[in-house]
Formats: structure tokens, sequence, C-alpha cells
């Protein structure tokens, strides 16, 4: 099954880079990036703006700081990426995964949202989501 609706998608994804604003270890070292990312998500069609620099999810643009970069795919690519199923220069390669803007800024986010797979799982399981589990 798939997420039904942005605000799911909001829920989880943009609840994970709460979560990690929130940890004593990732929130600083999220901080450190200064980067603003935007997850554009299709299926169904969401946009997260991640203000790193404050700590900050916005659904939505209206309000958010202008992307350095920006991350398109599938609602359901980001949910297996979260999980760890979902190798991200393959699927960059393979066009599952859309990068515009600063790609370097992203490469250092990529060793910390590793720290997430097991959170992320672990809230889709708590929140009866196993349909969501890849």
């Amino acid at each position: 099954m798939s997420f039904t609706s942005s605000d799911e998608v909001a829920t989880y994804i943009g609840g994970i880079f709460e979560t990690a604003f929130a940890d004593a270890e990732l929130g600083p070292k999220l901080a450190e990036t200064g980067i603003v990312l935007e997850f554009d998500f299709s299926d169904p069609e969401t946009h997260l703006i991640i203000d790193t620099t404050a700590g900050a999810v916005h659904n939505g643009r209206e309000g958010a700081p202008e992307p350095a970069a920006t991350m398109s795919m599938t609602a359901d690519v980001g949910n297996a990426y979260w999980q760890g199923k979902v190798n991200l220069p393959m699927a960059m390669a393979k066009k599952k995964i859309k990068v515009e803007g600063n790609v370097a800024s992203l490469l250092k986010l990529a060793p910390l949202s590793k720290k997430l797979f097991p959170t992320y799982i672990e809230r889709l399981t708590v929140d009866g989501r196993d349909d969501l589990l890849v």
C-alpha cells in the first residue's frame, strides 16, 4: 500500500526530520550542513522543505525559505529510502530520484540519514502502518 494523502507523507517523512532535529547528536550535525532542501514528492503530491539551519520542516512552499537543492521522487521511493531500501546513487542514475541544485550539500546529509532508518521503521510499526513497510 502507499501513502493516501500529503498529510501522511508529511507526518512520516517530514516527521523523521523533526525527530532528527530533536536528537542531541543529529540535530547539531544537521544544522552544521546549513542546507535548505526540498522534497518534491508525487503520488501523492507533497512539497516538504527541510530547513536544517532553523531545524524546521515546512509542509508546502508558502512561507518556507528557498531551497538550495530539490529531490524529486514518488512518495513510495521516499518511503523505501527511509527504510534503507534505496541506494541513492543508483536511484539517481536510474532517474527514480531527480536532483536539482547543490548536489554536494545533499551528500552531506546521506551519512546522517542512515542513522534514522531504524527510527523511521519503528514509527511505522508503532503506528500500525505495516502496509508501508518495504
